[in-house]
């Protein structure tokens, strides 16, 4: 049985792992440069942490762990959360879009079909540039935020814990985020 260290290969890490985990940190964090630095980061720290590692995982799911933390370390310091959010007020947006019956949408306010249900490649990669930008608009905590619900599949309370905000916060911050996101897609892409 191979020993802890066998398992890893730091010198085919960059060759190996270096492109996937670009691929992961850029859509987290929409800047190129950032995301290339935390991936050499990641490289670093994977070394001197080398000797804790299990082996329970691949090396890539281990190197793509270290990434994640390191992302939310840079959500945390983008944004010293939302502070003293006022709930009241995003409830009373929500009745200007949500019937307060069924909580579907107001006919006024109701989404436009995007174009994108076609599932034409090159249709999906120009709305997934548009989208792009429209995240990039949002303050770095939505963006966090938002990021960590819907592209990472995360846990609210994971969310909350790492992001160092509120149940109530949380709430807040995901609508605000998706309705200015519905709106600069409208905008720009119907």
């Amino acid at each position: 049985m191979a020993t802890e260290n066998q398992l890893l290969d730091p010198r085919h890490w960059v060759k190996a792992h270096a492109d996937y985990l670009y691929g992961y940190a850029l859509p987290r964090l929409n800047d190129e440069e950032q995301a290339k630095d935390l991936v050499q980061e990641t490289f670093l720290a994977a070394l001197e942490r080398k000797d804790k590692f299990e082996g329970k995982s691949s090396e890539r799911t281990w190197l793509t762990a270290i990434l994640k933390n390191k992302i939310i370390d840079v959500y945390r310091k983008k944004s010293s959360g939302l502070k003293m959010a006022d709930v009241k007020e995003a409830e009373e947006e929500q009745q200007d879009f949500f019937d307060a019956d069924n909580g579907h949408w107001n006919k006024a306010h109701y989404p436009q079909p995007f174009g994108i249900e076609d599932h034409d490649p090159l249709t999906g990669k120009e709305f997934n540039q548009i989208l792009q930008k429209c995240l990039q608009k949002l303050p770095a905590l939505w963006m966090a935020v938002f990021t960590m619900k819907h592209i990472d599949d995360a846990a609210t309370d994971i969310i909350c814990n790492d992001l160092k905000v509120t149940q109530a916060n949380f709430w807040v911050i995901i609508h605000r985020a998706k309705l200015n996101l519905r709106a600069c897609l409208q905008r720009n892409w119907i």
